[in-house]
Formats: structure tokens, sequence, C-alpha cells
């Protein structure tokens, strides 16, 4: 049994992986840390956990942790798992970051977008997480960097287009809509009940930290610099990323033309579910799922193409996608622990 711990495990992506964990058939949870619930039990701060476990939040350093754990799954802010990743690395224990600290690969674009790095020397021994184009890497991977929820969306969403020159690179726009767990679990204005029930908006058009990453993964796969138009909305949902994506095609292409090249693409993906023509999907579909759903439409009347992809965010765009990357890189199967129904209704 792989031994694991989730440091920072007390929001709303360290439930997850809580839960996702719990069921997993190789793994045994051996710490979930918490500084603000320190000496509680899961099921006091979690009720749905009530019956399923026993572990209580400790308050521990990543020193005190790393002789009891094969795997650490950083579930911390954006600046702060620089801050102990080091460690854990330096240890041998194999790391999944799900902060933002080490998917840029230009450390001066990091500083640009979010804050001073506190470990630039680790940047480029991290993986970027993204199973269905980087499977061989994480196979040999020691220490991950877990992509964003809207990057997983987009970039899995445009990589065959890409992959095969399809369309006008300068041309992509990139339309998402998150529910609001999104947020996290920290109590913000924006994210009240009374703020987002009812309500359907737009927010920081053109400067959300996310667009870096996404612009970086798409520029590796078409070997290109890529700038996309990127807009996130906020929708009065718990779970679920929609984007709605974009772009010109070179040349007149049918969607049965395209739906191939996605079918060749993805064919043998096990959480990749493209469509059937003429249909698209929804976020209902895939809630509680490791899985992302495609649909593909052609506008033969402007010539783009226009992808919709849905995830849960916090599985597939999260916790689901750091266990994926765990079975990979401890040589399990692909799916363990992650063969889920999507919840519906």
């Amino acid at each position: 049994m792989l031994k694991v711990g989730i440091y920072g495990a007390s929001g709303y992506t360290g439930q997850e992986l809580l839960r996702l964990l719990i069921g997993h058939p190789e793994t045994d949870i051996m710490a979930i840390t918490s500084r603000k619930f320190k000496g509680m039990p899961v099921s006091e701060v979690y009720p749905a956990f009530a019956g399923m476990t026993d572990l209580k939040f400790v308050d521990s350093s990543p020193r005190q942790l790393v002789s009891s754990c094969d795997v650490a799954f950083l579930a911390l802010p954006h600046g702060e798992a620089m801050l102990v990743a080091p460690e854990f690395v330096a240890a041998g224990v194999k790391v999944i970051d799900l902060s933002a600290d080490f998917r840029l690969r230009d450390v001066s674009v990091y500083e640009t977008w979010y804050t001073k790095h506190a470990a630039p020397d680790l940047v480029e021994k991290a993986v970027y997480g993204l199973p269905e184009l980087y499977r061989d890497d994480l196979k040999n991977a020691r220490f991950v960097a877990n992509p964003g929820c809207y990057p997983t969306s987009i970039i899995l969403g445009l990589a065959p287009l890409l992959k095969d020159g399809c369309i006008n690179t300068s041309s992509i726009i990139a339309d998402s809509k998150s529910g609001a767990s999104g947020a996290g679990r920290e109590l913000q204005l924006g994210s009240l009940f009374c703020e987002v029930n009812e309500g359907f908006k737009a927010y920081k058009i053109g400067s959300h930290r996310h667009t870096p990453e996404i612009e970086q993964e798409l520029g590796r796969i078409a070997k290109t610099a890529i700038r996309i138009s990127f807009t996130p909305h906020l929708v009065p949902a718990n779970r679920g990323i929609l984007s709605t994506i974009y772009a010109d095609l070179h040349s007149d292409m049918s969607e049965s033309e395209i739906f191939d090249i996605y079918e060749k693409f993805y064919g043998d993906e096990k959480f990749v579910r493209i469509c059937k023509p003429g249909t698209l999907p929804n976020i209902s579909s895939v809630r509680g799922s490791n899985n992302c759903d495609m649909g593909i439409a052609v506008d033969g009347r402007t010539g783009r193409v226009i992808i919709v992809s849905a995830i849960d965010n916090l599985v597939k765009g999260a916790a689901g996608q750091a266990v994926q990357n765990m079975n990979l890189m401890c040589g399990l199967p692909e799916d363990a622990g992650l063969n889920h129904i999507s919840l519906f209704p």
C-alpha cells in the first residue's frame, strides 16, 4: 500500500482528495494537515466523512511527515506550496503540487502574475501533470505540477487541432464558466450565496492568473508562441467548468472530419469522452467524476470551429487529476480509485 499525506487538507480540493483516496484500493492515508482545524476529526469539519474515517487534522511540518509518506499532495494556496515542496522533494517523497507554484516554466512569468518565487531551482524538476499529453514523462516523475482547472478544460479542448495544425493560433478565444467552489472555501464576499445565486458574471477579463499557464501549454503543443483571449465567468453552481473555445480554421473542414481527429487523438483515453456529432456536453454529466466531455461544432459561415469541454473543477480540474498522476508515478493502473460514475441529477 502507498502511504500518502495531504498537506493542507481542509479546503475543497483537500477534502476531494480525501474522498478519492479513502476509496482508492492501493493507498493508506497517513496524515492530513490543517493549522486551522488542528486536532479536530475530519468528520466534524466535513460531516460527509462520518463513519468513513477516524482521521484527525494535524499541524505538522514537512520534516515530521516525510518519514511516513511515499507520496505527498500539496493542497496549499499559491505562494505557500513552494515553501514546503523542497523539503519533501529532498527527502525522496513523490510530490504532487496542486497550486500554481511550479506550473510555469519561466520563473519571471510566474513572478509577474503571482509573487516572488522562493524555490526557482525546483521549477525545472516539475513535470506538468496533464496525463493525456505527458503520460510517459509522468511515469518517471518524482515531482508533478498539477494543472489548473480552467487550463485543463481548454488545453484538452484544443490539443488535437493544434497538433494537426488545423487552426489559426492567433484567433483563439476561450470563454469559460465555473461553479463557485473554484474560489475555494475561505470566506469571500463574491462567493456568498446571495452574491452567486441567480447570478452569472464575468470576472478578471484579460487578467486571470491561469492565462500564462494556458498559453504556455498551447504553445508547447503548437511549437510556437500563442496568445489567447480568455474570459472566465462565475455561474450559480457548486461544481463544474464549461469552456467554449473558438478558433479560425485554416481550411474548410466538416464536423465529421474534425470529429475523426478528436476520436483518433483521444480514442484510447479513459477520461476523455467525445460527444456524438450533434450533441454537446453538460457539466451535470461530469459532476463528481474524473471525466472531460467534449463536443465539436463548425460554423461554416464564419469558418470557425467551436469546441465545448466540460469537467468537474474539483476532480479532473484538481484532485482527480492529482490521483491520476499519482497512479502513473507509482506504476498503478491509471484509473485506480477514479472509476466513479457522474452524479446526476
